[in-house]
């Protein structure tokens, strides 16, 4: 037992001689901060800590792609370099981008006589985008009964934009029921979400004027030009009649070509070109290829 005093007490020893390094509380307003594009956004980090400790301060964004530092050696780097500036240890990024957002993580060391601390705080930054003008697709013509779809989509908003669909300038009902879609006549069904407006079967009341209207709660709505639709019935009386002229003119030329076949005129005609060929061939080589001596 004696001999293993003398381990124990190294151990003990080198325990408490060991440089202390412990947690230092960090603390943010906002993890979830949302900003419109080309305003400002702050990241807030706090910590406590005496006046005695001797502070590192570092930023850095968590990508996909690995880890990149915003703010290094008491300055910013990369895309925020001349756009960001330090709020004690947080940070203010003036006319952010949809580039800036992302996840950032503050992390803080301090030094003091107890030791080294260590702390960081994570904060999401969500840069908020308008819509930009949607494209609509709107068919200009279209026969009753048949199925008609109109798309509307814009890519740029942030959040994804919502679609309303309107008709000579009236906002359209979405469709939430079949007792209310009785209820209202509705023959389509829009999907404000995908920006699609459906007609199962389209009638001639749904002509008119469309266009379609993007927005995401950000900045101002947008819209496409207006298009027009023309619903037509199927004019059933005009295509009889054309199958019926279409019709007659191949039976007249069937009747031609069996008339002509009747009276022999393919066979006359096959002799008549049989005899010019043998008149042709019989006519000497001389004659053919006479070869003219210079006077």
């Amino acid at each position: 037992m004696a001999s293993r005093n003398p381990l124990l007490l190294l151990l003990f020893v080198g325990f408490f001689s060991c440089p202390d390094v412990s947690g230092l509380s960090i603390e943010t307003d906002n993890k979830n901060v949302k900003a419109e594009e080309f305003k400002e956004a702050i990241l807030s980090c706090k910590h406590k800590f005496s006046k005695g400790m001797s502070l590192r301060i570092e930023w850095k964004k968590i990508q996909s792609q690995g880890v990149s530092f915003v703010y290094y050696n008491s300055e910013f780097t990369g895309d925020l370099r001349g756009r960001a500036e330090m709020l004690n240890t947080g940070i203010r990024i003036r006319n952010v981008t949809r580039r800036d957002s992302g996840t950032y993580r503050c992390e803080i060391s301090a030094k003091s006589e107890e030791g080294q601390r260590l702390g960081e705080a994570t904060i999401t930054l969500t840069v908020l985008v308008a819509p930009t003008t949607p494209v609509c697709e709107v068919p200009s013509s279209a026969m009753t009964g048949t199925v008609v779809q109109m798309s509307c989509k814009e890519t740029e908003g942030s959040p994804p934009s919502e679609y309303q669909w309107y008709k000579n300038g009236v906002a359209l009902l979405e469709k939430t029921g079949a007792g209310s879609a009785r209820a209202a006549n509705i023959t389509y069904t829009m999907n404000k979400k995908s920006g699609t407006l459906l007609f199962n079967t389209v009638t001639k009341n749904d002509t008119g004027e469309y266009f379609c209207e993007a927005s995401n709660g950000i900045g101002l709505s947008q819209k496409c030009s207006v298009k027009r639709m023309q619903v037509d019935d199927l004019n059933l009386s005009g295509i009889i009649v054309a199958v019926v002229l279409v019709a007659l003119v191949m039976v007249l030329c069937g009747l031609g070509v069996f008339y002509a076949q009747k009276k022999g005129y393919f066979a006359k005609r096959r002799r008549t070109i049989n005899l010019q060929v043998k008149r042709i061939s019989s006519i000497p080589s001389p004659f053919l290829f006479r070869r003219f001596q210079p006077l």
